[in-house]
């Protein structure tokens, strides 16, 4: 298990970090969320030394963590960490072998990887003839060559269309499901409330929200109202009492309610906008329980 304790850090007058803690299981897919600027690099890249916070510690399985240790993790930065001009196959090669790997074993792994993210055509092309969301696939099998014990991403699907965003998504299934630990930050929150169980929210330094997704959602005081008619623009809802218009899509409507409301005369006005093909009352959505807990 990886664990922040109580982290500090300060850069002169701002606070980076301010009594920071989570936990992240082998096992687990932890959701590391938060505004810019609230903390999260600064915390991940304390678990690989990166950054000596000024108080609080970093444990992995219990025992501070030493370089030894380090070999056994993966790591992601934000910003690209590749040499541009080497080819992708002998790039993940070398940061296998960097983390202690055989060659032959470096090899074969960096292969398998690259036919898992579809990029085994490329194996021969320089890092800086890919496209964006290629260049970061090969970050990503940089981070995993070596099978490590806990993955550590930072933004890992920033820039990545639909269909690279579930590759990815599914090889970090696996490698939790497989035993090791994934700690990843994010702020396309469908995407982690789609992966995680658990998430942790960072506001200011500080761990403003925790626990599982479900929990969390069911906490939030708010409950929305999702309405979609057959037809229409949604007009309908305007002005109605105890309630507010969050967004309308074509004939769907989405609707905060401001305390207790009566359900049924909101039925009914829909009901006398057209035909009601969806009435669902439900807690809010990740997204919306972020901005509660981190939007000021």
């Amino acid at each position: 298990m990886l664990r922040l304790e109580g982290l500090v850090k300060r850069y002169g007058p701002v606070t980076a970090l301010d009594g920071c803690t989570l936990s992240v299981a082998r096992g687990q897919m932890l959701g590391f969320l938060g505004p810019n600027g609230a903390g999260k690099t600064t915390a991940m890249r304390a678990v690989f030394g990166l950054v000596r916070p000024d108080s609080g510690e970093v444990t992995w399985d219990g025992a501070p963590i030493d370089g030894a240790a380090r070999l056994r993790f993966g790591y992601m930065p934000e910003e690209r960490g590749l040499y541009p001009r080497m080819r992708v196959a002998a790039q993940v090669t070398y940061f296998g072998r960097l983390h202690g790997m055989e060659r032959s074993g470096a090899e074969e792994s960096a292969a398998s990887l690259l036919a898992e993210f579809g990029l085994e055509d490329r194996a021969r092309s320089k890092v800086e003839e890919l496209s964006h969301g290629n260049q970061q696939k090969v970050q990503l099998a940089v981070a995993m060559v070596h099978r490590p014990e806990l993955l550590v991403l930072d933004e890992p699907f920033s820039g990545l269309d639909p269909v690279a965003a579930a590759v990815l998504a599914r090889a970090l299934q696996v490698r939790a499901a497989a035993g090791s630990a994934v700690l990843f930050s994010s702020h396309q929150l469908d995407v982690v409330e789609d992966l995680c169980e658990e998430v942790v929210v960072v506001h200011r330094g500080r761990v403003v929200a925790g626990g599982a997704v479900q929990d969390l959602r069911a906490a939030s005081p708010r409950r929305y109202l999702d309405v979609t008619l057959t037809a229409g623009d949604g007009s309908w809802a305007g002005g109605l009492p105890g309630v507010e218009v969050v967004s309308r899509v074509g004939s769907r409507v989405r609707l905060a309610l401001e305390g207790p409301v009566d359900l049924e005369a909101l039925a009914a006005a829909a009901s006398a906008a057209g035909e009601v093909v969806e009435f669902s009352l439900r807690p809010p959505d990740l997204s919306e329980v972020f901005v509660e807990v981190a939007g000021s």
